[in-house]
């Protein structure tokens, strides 16, 4: 590892956080209020991330409980895994639904298919239009070039790419940070010691998909902490 990759390896901090809660502050969306949202849930299903998949099911299982009031959030669940094992759900709206697929999931061993990921949420984005696409990952190992171009393709239809990147894996942050840049969507670090965190910014990407701007400025108030710095932002947006 390169003295340039270390450079990149320390946890997340308040800095990275309010950077993040500024990108999506400032990410377009011209939904309306009360007309519900579709998001993509991508995960890394490889065998790196096992040690936190659990807390990764429970905080998707619990994105659905902050939407209800707001027409409530369609939710796709996708991850890659083993030999080119790639996997999309049916559109789910509630968390009893999901949490059987969640369940049944194990990881495997196996190279990063993020440019899978990109492809599919192209092809859900032609069939109906799609809010945001999450997607938790800690490393890869794929062309560069392709998966910018790819999101770059995504940001023009208006869908954002909210990446939250697990680990250590500088290089690996780097790209992803271009992903969200093109996609005009938002990156943030975290680690196995920022499961809440992690939670308040996953429920605001969710009510951001589901009812706009303005619902996110409402459950700001509500929520306070790193999500009412991130209301604070939209009110400069607005």
């Amino acid at each position: 590892m390169s003295s340039n990759d270390k450079r990149d390896l320390r946890p997340s901090s308040r800095s990275q956080v309010d950077h993040f809660l500024r990108q999506v502050a400032a990410t377009p969306s011209t939904k309306r209020a009360a007309s519900g949202g579709r998001l993509i849930f991508a995960m890394d299903a490889t065998a790196s991330r096992e040690p936190t998949w659990d807390t990764a099911c429970q905080i998707q299982s619990e994105m659905f409980s902050e939407t209800a009031g707001l027409g409530g959030l369609s939710l796709q669940l996708c991850y890659y895994r083993g030999f080119r094992e790639f996997h999309a759900s049916e559109w789910v709206d509630n968390s009893a639904s999901l949490v059987p697929l969640m369940t049944s999931v194990f990881c495997l061993g196996g190279h990063t298919q993020i440019e899978r990921v990109l492809r599919h949420a192209l092809t859900e984005q032609k069939r109906r239009k799609l809010d945001a696409l999450v997607f938790v990952g800690d490393c890869m190992e794929e062309d560069a070039d392709k998966l910018c171009a790819l999101a770059g393709e995504l940001g023009l239809q208006g869908v954002p790419i909210f990446l939250f990147h697990e680990g250590l894996n500088g290089g690996a942050g780097r790209i992803f940070q271009q992903l969200a840049r093109l996609s005009r969507g938002a990156y943030c670090r975290f680690d196995s010691g920022s499961a809440e965190q992690l939670k308040a910014l996953l429920s605001a990407v969710a009510v951001f998909a589901a009812g706009g701007r303005r619902a996110l400025e409402d459950f700001g108030k509500s929520r306070g902490g790193v999500v009412r710095q991130l209301t604070h932002q939209v009110g400069k947006q607005s």
